[in-house]
């Protein structure tokens, strides 16, 4: 097994913003759950900072639900488990109500790409990054991204 860099015990217990963004996918072509499961792996070592949910409602209920899969067994699994990213999608394709077809993948996908915040956190989201509530900026993952960028920016100056 390789060793860890000698830094890595210098950060190991501090909270980790998760910077995947919710656009990502794995080998699975599924989008946000490269995000889910990096909250939920902080979430079980204590490392998800304050402000950040972990297989909450929202898109991750959405794409759990939408992939068939249970999102509580899903918290529980990644929290006992704590495993790789590839074996919870190995996990999430051996779950007995699971769909990974091509197409409830697309449509999953489609799901996240089109969700939309509520008009009141896209309002509080812009105002925190100093944007104008006319912003043309209204789909979720952007914000998302936005808010993981000023959060790192806000830690590391």
């Amino acid at each position: 097994m390789p060793t860890k860099p000698e830094y890595f015990n210098t950060i190991a217990m501090e909270t980790i913003i998760p910077l995947i963004s919710s656009g990502t996918t794995g080998p699975l072509g599924v989008m946000h759950l490269p995000r889910l499961w990096l909250k939920a792996l902080l979430a079980a070592t204590d490392r998800l900072p304050a402000g950040y949910k972990d297989i909450r409602p929202g898109f991750d209920y959405m794409v759990l639900e939408g992939l068939g899969v249970d999102p509580d067994l899903a918290r529980e699994f990644i929290s006992q488990e704590q495993p790789s990213y590839l074996a919870f999608e190995d996990w999430i394709r051996k779950q007995p109500n699971a769909d990974v077809s091509p197409e409830n993948i697309e449509r999953v996908n489609t799901i996240v790409v089109d969700r939309k915040k509520s008009d009141s956190s896209r309002k509080k989201m812009l105002a925190e990054n100093e944007l104008p509530e006319d912003s043309p900026i209204d789909d979720s993952i952007m914000l998302n991204n936005l808010d993981d960028w000023r959060s790192i920016h806000s830690l590391l100056t």
